[in-house]
């Protein structure tokens, strides 16, 4: 294995990216840094000219072909950042290049590619389709098929970011946290940083959906997952490549696993720490960093976290911001059973009243009980929900924690009300507020306890304004006061018991 590595080093050497692919900066992230107490610094792959180190591997590999293989053209099948940089890579040397993407693939993936003037293919409905006809169109044209990570030319490409990194940092490196799919990236990271300073660590970071690596070091052979997770779809591979694991098994130092939670907290640390949105797949380095530290209670130490890529989907951003909390441990979600009675909506936000109100969500059941959703800020993580929980059941509340509920997360938080028929005189109205601590509370204080909130829906959207959405019942003759009421509240409000959506879904 000794020879294995050196004759990667030497490959790495002489590879030859860099007429398309960039030397990225090695950041310092201060504030995680803090945070953590340990340095941490950011390999920003996210800057090549297509967003990923994936240009490094494709490049490298054409430029190894012969001429005349050069001349037929490249092919590969991709959905994703693979695609680009082996657009990319074809355009600058000059040479045709044919992509089969699934039918599936987002616009504005397919739009990357074609804007490097390659030919595109749609074909089939998942990669495995389009790799399928990828292969059948290399027989028939004498194309040259391009590995996204399974071939030692490109994990030379892909190695060179392991060279930067000891160029750029001369200074002590614990450890280098490498996100895993097919393995690529990491083979070439781990072969020559353990060939050139064998006492760094390398630390390989996999999403709990797509674990190929990890149950490969289990069993000491490459295994294929029943199935994977596509959150994270830059790393979504059902089996680590064969070349890549020949020189992970022996060398890898650790491998973490991190959820889907703790990958998009690690989005919000890196947007805070750059500006830069990550992907998925980019952030899992961090997100592994993090988690490495928390496990080890390491401190002062200096870590190189690899962001590989920021070609994230637009749509993906509100279940980034929604999840990063809950995976910094700094929210926590909860169902409460509260007695149906006038008030009792005050009586149980006085118990929660030091904490931030980040979600409140309620339809009235039946005549007896209540169950509320409710999000809460926190800022001592398990310590802090603990107390809250045991605050509430002190207090003969119910209280059942959704923080780690998939279901509730993705879907129940969402569904929470419906239709009733057991609401007299109910009228609706959307409310907005000046957002700030303790305001929710305040308003749910004005409402007071003469009329009962049959309906509540509030989440915090990090506005300036909070929106609340609010079924009140308003009995026959009390028409003259509950006007007296609104007007006096101060807050601004519109009626909307006439709405559509209102008579169709909640009545």
């Amino acid at each position: 294995m000794p020879a294995l590595l050196e004759q990667y080093a030497k490959k790495i050497l002489n590879s030859r990216v860099y007429a398309v692919a960039r030397e990225t900066p090695l950041e310092i992230a201060p504030n995680l840094s803090a945070r953590l107490q340990n340095r941490i610094f950011l390999k920003r792959e996210d800057l090549q000219p297509v967003f990923s180190f994936k240009l490094r591997g494709a490049y490298n590999k054409m430029t190894a072909l012969s001429r005349k293989e050069q001349q037929l053209g490249v092919i590969t099948a991709s959905a994703g950042n693979h695609a680009q940089g082996v657009a990319l890579a074809a355009n600058r040397i000059g040479i045709p290049a044919l992509i089969v993407m699934p039918k599936t693939t987002p616009k504005i993936k397919v739009d990357a590619v074609l804007s490097w003037n390659a030919e595109v293919v749609l074909y089939g409905n998942t990669y495995d389709d389009a790799y399928e006809h990828a292969m059948t169109l290399v027989a028939e044209r004498k194309l040259s098929f391009i590995p996204p990570y399974d071939d030692p030319d490109v994990i030379a490409g892909q190695g060179t970011v392991g060279l930067e990194i000891l160029k750029q940092r001369t200074g002590p490196i614990d450890a280098v946290f490498v996100p895993v799919g097919g393995g690529g990236l990491a083979a070439g990271i781990t072969a020559f940083i353990k060939q050139t300073r064998p006492e760094i660590k390398i630390i390989a970071v996999e999403p709990d959906e797509s674990p190929c690596l990890f149950e490969a070091m289990q069993v000491h052979k490459r295994v294929i997952l029943d199935q994977v997770g596509i959150f994270a779809d830059g790393v979504a591979v059902r089996q680590i490549g064969k070349e890549p694991f020949r020189i992970l098994e022996h060398h890898i130092d650790d491998v973490i696993i991190v959820n889907t939670d703790e990958i998009c907290a690690a989005i919000k640390d890196i947007f805070d720490a750059t500006r830069v949105i990550a992907e998925p797949a980019g952030a899992l380095a961090v997100a592994g960093a993090k988690k490495y530290t928390a496990n080890k209670a390491i401190t002062g130490q200096d870590f190189v976290a690899i962001v590989s890529g920021a070609n994230i989907n637009f749509d993906r951003l509100r279940h980034v911001a929604e999840r990063a909390e809950l995976g910094e441990h700094r929210e926590a979600l909860l169902c409460a059973t509260i007695p149906e009675k006038p008030g009792s909506f005050r009586q149980f936000c006085d118990l929660i009243s030091t904490k931030g109100i980040t979600e409140f969500n309620y339809r009235y059941s039946n005549a007896n009980e209540a169950h509320v959703f409710v999000g809460v800020q926190l800022y001592d993580g398990q310590k802090e929900k603990d107390l809250l929980f045991s605050t509430l059941k002190q207090h003969n509340y119910s209280v059942v924690d959704m923080t780690n509920n998939e279901m509730a997360k993705t879907h129940i938080r969402y569904m929470v009300g419906g239709r009733t028929s057991l609401v007299d005189n109910e009228r609706l109205f959307r409310f907005q507020f000046p957002e700030r601590p303790g305001a929710l509370l305040r308003f749910l204080n004005h409402i007071g306890e003469r009329w009962n909130i049959s309906l509540f829906h509030y989440r915090n959207h990090g506005s300036a304004y909070g929106r609340v959405l609010v079924g009140i019942q308003t009995p026959t003759g009390d028409e003259t006061a509950f006007q007296g009421f609104l007007n006096n509240l101060g807050y601004h409000y519109d009626e909307e018991t006439d709405n559509p959506a209102y008579q169709l879904f909640l009545r």
